[in-house]
């Protein structure tokens, strides 16, 4: 058993999902996202299914004595205020690498938003990647990426079936995560 299974197992959680994950390149999406906690969760399953992260945080985050450790596990700082080119300048770093898979908070915040922001897709699209759905999903104690999605091009269809993915699951802080209410999508992790 490894470092990374024993401590999902003391958090309580059980990895599923697509394992060995045998895409080089692509979007991976994490959902929901509601508490700091999904970051170490989600650094669990990355490193258990061996991807080679690169994660986009805001700049605020890189400071002393955090800066080193967060570029060592492969965070790259963003200032938000030059957002308008983020979806090029992320594509460019996923074109330029041999294996990478970009991980992205749809959400763009901790807080409950109605509406997810577009730049995973542009990414995607931008970078001719798919999208790997990842959650942590606090209801049934899972994580892990359980789908590949090839975007095509029709953004309101594909984001419509990306998010019933995600349907009914729940983050860590209850009430923040915009689909929590759904009826919970039938996946075959989830007990009937």
């Amino acid at each position: 058993m490894s470092i990374h299974h024993l401590l999902l197992k003391i958090c309580r959680f059980k990895p599923i999902g697509i394992q060995p994950f045998e895409v080089k390149k692509c979007v991976v999406i994490m959902a929901p996202h509601t508490a700091v906690a999904d970051f170490f969760l989600g650094l669990m399953m990355i490193r258990l299914l061996k991807l080679k992260m690169v994660m986009v945080m805001k700049k605020e985050f890189f400071v002393f004595p955090v800066k080193g450790i967060l570029k060592r596990i492969g965070c790259v700082p963003v200032d938000r205020q030059h957002a308008l080119h983020f979806a090029e300048f992320a594509a460019n770093v996923i074109k330029e690498r041999d294996e990478c898979h970009l991980i992205i908070c749809p959400e763009g915040t901790r807080k409950r938003v109605e509406k997810w922001k577009r730049g995973y897709y542009q990414i995607a699209m931008e970078a001719g990647v798919p999208i790997g759905l990842s959650h942590i999903d606090f209801k049934t104690r899972t994580l892990g990426i359980g789908k590949l999605f090839y975007p095509t091009g029709n953004y309101e269809k594909d984001s419509a079936e990306i998010e019933a993915y995600y349907y009914g699951m729940v983050g860590k802080n209850k009430g923040q995560f915009n689909l929590e209410e759904k009826p919970q999508a039938q996946h075959e992790w989830v007990k009937q």
